[in-house]
């Protein structure tokens, strides 16, 4: 399996992301004091890189090297911006299409969703900056690639993610089991975004505030649920039957 690249030490870290690296996550030891660190902690809240504390076992079971305290994860992809590819979509005279995962962590599940997404015609999936998966080697072999086509954006506040989607057009559909309207009642040939929430938690309720619609997946049978990648896959080929027709 390939390995997921990482630098660490406090200098290299904060060279690579003054370089313009794309960093996924930044471990951080737990009690680390230093003038470097609060340079790099400057650093990560001016590009919104998100960074976890933790004990020195956990990273010395990343790397037994000289980490000085900080790891950092690079990631695999390079993140585009909503607010760039919604307009370039419009521009290039198609309907928007757009995939909101809520707090999808299961990083094998996030590589077939994109890998469906790609098939699908997404034009991009919207991932939270904190509570997502880390776009990791095994993510990108369990997409087929697709991750390499398909545009990921990271959000700082998926509220203020669909508020702009909602400006811009699109309708939102959100995908839970608390719907009373089967998912193929709906008309996705217009501008629409689709949010798929964690298979623990379902959709944050905040999130289904803002949907316009809600949707389900009529099941039978003894299991309650679907694997969010087969319930993704249902709903986008949903989209494209109707887009196809």
């Amino acid at each position: 399996m390939e390995k997921d690249t990482i630098i660490y030490g406090l200098r290299p870290v904060i060279e690579a992301i003054d370089s313009g690296k794309e960093v996924d996550k930044v471990l951080i030891q737990n009690g680390l004091r230093s003038e470097l660190f609060g340079e790099l902690r400057a650093l990560l809240a001016q590009h919104g890189i998100p960074y976890q504390f933790v004990p020195e076992e956990k990273l010395r079971r990343v790397t037994t090297k000289n980490h000085q305290g900080v790891i950092a994860y690079i990631s695999n992809i390079s993140y585009s911006d909503i607010e760039h590819i919604i307009p370039f979509v419009f521009e290039q005279g198609k309907t928007p299409f757009v995939l909101v995962l809520d707090r999808i962590t299961d990083v094998r599940n996030f590589g077939a969703i994109a890998r469906s997404a790609s098939c699908a015609g997404c034009d991009a999936i919207v991932i939270p900056y904190y509570n997502s998966v880390r776009i990791s080697a095994d993510a990108i072999k369990s997409s087929a690639g697709a991750l390499y086509k398909v545009p990921v954006c990271r959000s700082k506040s998926l509220v203020q993610t669909l508020e702009f989607l909602k400006s811009s057009g699109l309708q939102i559909v959100a995908c839970t089991e608390k719907a009373g309207e089967p998912y193929y009642n709906l008309d996705y040939s217009i501008p629409t975004a689709i949010i798929m929430g964690s298979e623990e938690d379902g959709i944050s309720e905040i999130l289904l505030k803002v949907s316009d619609e809600k949707a389900k997946i009529p099941m039978a049978g003894d299991i309650a649920s679907l694997n969010v990648s087969v319930a993704c896959g249902i709903i986008m080929f949903e989209a494209l039957k109707q887009r196809s027709r």
